[in-house]
């Protein structure tokens, strides 16, 4: 789909989700057009029992009725009065139960198909993107196209039958008249095209400013507890009022120019009415035999039927063009690939041994410095290995880089020899398991939570992983256990509490790499000295990496890297490196409190681990 043609029609992109209803949407039509044309029917009856009651009942009305009794023509016209008001609301519940059908079925699968490419863009897509724009596209725009599935299209539909039916009736009564009555039409269709073109972009610009509403909205609500601690209220106020302010202008930018549009479209429509009674009349009043009474009346009945619902074409453009906006931004989402994609032929990865390679890799920032620079390092399968480094040395971006968050700008980035970029990646990430510094609980009871991702694991298997995370105890004390509620983003917890349930989760997904990014740093010395000691033996078998600002985290490792300035500057064991009295033995005193230890040497050498 060609970003020229979204802009041009997104609404066409609206129908397509229609294709696989296609039978309802026409039955839906179908009951719609009948509808309108019994909605239409009242006038051509008042015609009808006005020249019957005047003893110029139509033709086929003497012909079906067959006597001139007086009680038999009103029973008759009765009747067909009832049946028409029957059949207009039958079909207009048949016409409203299938539109809003329709419109349910839409934006659920526009819905979902909107949540699940986000869920396919990558990390990038989300760290330029404010959530409560996100947000809006998935549920204030979904829920625009759906409402005018549900009346806006149908008001449209509505008006077509009615210029074809009115037209056509008008025109076999008497033509001359029918063009009297019609003289506004041109001024009101040239209004209309004009209203259009000119109310869409101020739409559109009020769906951008909804969507920066949201986001400020969204970002200040989940950063209150900052706010308060800052005493902020009055700027963070001020900010929402910034935005508000903007989206009201945006807004108002919109209802001036609807606001005008009925008063001036109703003006041109009485100069067509009126011209209908003035000629109408005079004939009648002259006995010319051109028209009779009860055709006068359809005539100024029908005139008003037809040019009055011009009055709302405002407000169905208005809907229509609401709903443009929110197709455009929807669907220019769902326009936009991910840059992180599966090859078209991935390689299966087996039974992994675990062994994790970095190949002379190159990364960077869109257009900033590299992050990691010609970063090589092997670690073997069952092999633990700690990174270390200043803050911005690059330890978390291995994180994003193995998970392939992000690809790399040169190099490769290996699992058991096979480049990421070749696997697919749900097979790759299936794999690895991962405990992050920044902890995310889902809404839901500490058991789902500890399960997510395994939604088959049994209790016993959940409780296990909590005692190995040292989390079991702190559980047992609540009074509904594991079936506690955390509140959203685990927010009834504390950040150990938090920190230690994603290591349980981690544990139970047993994938045979397994990566801890400052999975300790939220907990008591005393919990991390237990934790420590039941990783070892959790990681007995899996390859580990684990990602340590708190040195202690990793002293036991197999191997440490030193990472600065994207690259390794140092290796070896804990012992090794304190006696090379550089930067990890700089850190490690700095820890230690000893602020009188020996600087690293400003000299220190670079090295680089390979196979």
């Amino acid at each position: 789909m060609s970003q020229n043609s979204l802009s041009d029609h997104p609404m066409r992109q609206v129908f397509r989700y229609l294709r696989p209803f296609r039978g309802e949407f026409v039955a839906a039509c179908t009951w719609s057009v009948l509808n309108k044309i019994f909605d239409l029917m009242p006038p051509i009856l008042v015609g009808w029992v006005i020249d019957s009651v005047s003893r110029q009942p139509p033709q086929w009305i003497g012909n079906v009725v067959g006597t001139d009794d007086p009680l038999t023509l009103a029973a008759f016209l009765a009747i067909l009065g009832v049946g028409i008001f029957a059949l207009e609301s039958f079909f207009q519940w048949r016409y409203q139960l299938g539109f809003m059908s329709l419109a349910q079925k839409v934006q659920h699968g526009l819905r979902m198909d909107a949540y699940n490419h986000i869920q396919t863009r990558e990390i990038r897509f989300f760290e330029n993107h404010r959530m409560g724009e996100t947000m809006a596209m998935l549920n204030d725009d979904v829920n625009q196209l759906e409402r005018f599935l549900n009346s806006g299209f149908n008001r449209l539909l509505q008006l077509l039958i009615l210029f074809v039916f009115c037209g056509f009736v008008l025109f076999s009564t008497s033509w001359q008249m029918a063009l009297i009555g019609m003289i506004p039409m041109p001024f009101v269709l040239w209004g209309s095209i004009y209203y259009q073109s000119t109310i869409s972009p101020r739409y559109r610009r009020m769906r951008e400013t909804v969507g920066e509403l949201s986001s400020r909205l969204e970002n200040n609500i989940a950063g209150i507890m900052v706010t308060k601690s800052f005493t902020a209220e009055a700027f963070e106020s001020q900010r929402v009022a910034i935005a508000s302010e903007n989206y009201r202008q945006a807004n108002f930018d919109a209802i001036k120019l609807s606001s005008i549009y009925v008063p001036l479209i109703r003006t041109a429509i009485a100069f067509g009415f009126g011209g209908v009674l003035l000629v109408g009349s005079y004939w009648v009043l002259k006995d010319h035999g051109i028209l009779t009474v009860g055709e006068l009346v359809l005539f100024a009945m029908m005139i008003q039927r037809m040019l009055w619902p011009l009055t709302e074409l405002g407000m169905t453009l208005d809907e229509y063009e609401r709903a443009k906006a929110s197709a455009r931004r929807t669907f220019g989402l769902l326009a936009t690939p991910s840059t992180i994609v599966d090859p078209p032929s991935p390689k299966p990865l087996g039974a992994v041994q675990g062994e994790v390679a970095f190949d002379d890799v190159v990364f960077r920032y869109d257009h900033g410095p590299a992050v990691v620079n010609k970063l090589s390092f092997t670690i073997k399968p069952s092999e633990t290995i700690g990174f270390a480094g200043a803050t911005g040395a690059g330890k978390s971006t291995l994180v994003k880089l193995l998970l392939r968050f992000y690809d790399a700008n040169q190099g490769a980035v290996r699992i058991d020899g096979v480049d990421v970029r070749e696997l697919a990646q749900t097979e790759l990430r299936r794999n690895i398991s991962l405990v992050s510094q920044d902890v995310y609980l889902f809404h839901g009871s500490i058991a789902e939570n500890i399960a997510y991702g395994e939604p088959e694991a049994t209790r016993e298997q959940i409780v296990k992983m909590a005692k190995l995370a040292q989390v079991d105890d702190f559980i047992s004390t609540l009074p509904d256990g594991y079936d506690t509620i955390v509140g959203e983003r685990g927010i009834k917890l504390s950040g150990g509490q938090r920190q230690r349930l994603s290591i349980a989760r981690a544990l139970l997904k047993d994938a045979p790499i397994m990566i801890f990014d400052e999975a300790t740093s939220s907990v008591d010395t005393e919990t991390e000295r237990a934790i420590q000691e039941n990783l070892l033996k959790l990681t007995e078998g899996k390859t580990a990496l684990i990602i340590a600002h708190r040195l202690s985290t990793i002293r036991h490792a197999d191997r440490i890297l030193v990472l600065k300035d994207g690259r390794i500057s140092e290796e070896g064991r804990h012992d090794e490196l304190i006696g090379m009295n550089q930067t990890y033995a700089d850190l490690w005193h700095i820890q230690l409190g000893d602020l009188a230890a020996p600087r690293p040497s400003q000299q220190g050498v670079e090295i680089s681990a390979s196979n």
